[in-house]
């Protein structure tokens, strides 16, 4: 099995158990669709298969995003943050992102709504 390169893994922080929190933005728009975690295993097959890869706290258990319900996402980039303890994929996104089906994990409740825009002063 080809490990995560050396020079990445590296530089990641990772939580007690060993895994580091991606947010996914949607190519061209930047629109968050979810927020997922992986561990360097999910990471490399991330990066080597353009594959959005994850690691299931609640299975336990790598999963590729639309293995099953065909909502895949293609990954055109991968970032790291400044203080490498959070990824940002950057993904064509088919289907709903979210495990209900929505678009994405943000739609479903809304706790404070934008302000509405105001014209600008003449």
């Amino acid at each position: 099995m080809t490990q995560l390169d050396q020079t990445i893994a590296s530089r990641l922080k990772r939580t007690p158990d060993g895994l580091v929190c991606a947010v996914v933005q949607q190519r061209g728009t930047g629109e968050v669709l979810m927020v997922a975690w992986m561990d360097d295993d999910a990471l490399h097959r991330t990066l080597t298969t353009r594959e959005a890869t994850y690691f299931s706290r609640s299975r336990g258990q790598q999963w590729v995003k639309g293995a099953t319900s065909g909502h895949t996402q293609h990954v055109h980039e991968v970032r790291l943050d400044c203080d490498g303890d959070a990824l940002l994929l950057v993904v064509d996104q088919v289907g709903g992102a979210c495990h209900t089906g929505d678009r994405t994990c943000f739609d479903a409740d809304v706790l404070l709504a934008a302000e509405p825009v105001s014209p600008a002063p003449r």
